[in-house]
């Protein structure tokens, strides 16, 4: 039995070594896609459920407020309307 599975590996692994590597094709780069508008930061209402722009007025739970950009012009939160 065990002469039978080890000759039985043996043949597998000659057969295996006797095969010439194939040469992988390189298949051609994608073309860069163009980046999408990236729309600014935005603040969101739940009063209306949308999103306003930067300067955007609004009234969120009677408070009126404005949607401001924060320092680093990654975001914006509202804040509230200067008297």
């Amino acid at each position: 039995m065990r002469t039978l599975i080890v000759s039985s590996i043996a043949v597998l692994l000659s057969a295996c070594a006797s095969q010439a590597p194939t040469k992988a094709e390189a298949a051609p780069a994608p073309a860069p896609v163009a980046a999408a508008a990236k729309p600014g930061p935005q603040c969101y209402s739940g009063d209306d459920s949308r999103f306003f722009d930067v300067g955007a007025n609004a009234s969120i739970a009677g408070v009126k407020v404005v949607c401001k950009a924060t320092a680093d012009g990654k975001a914006a939160q509202w804040m509230g309307e200067k008297h």
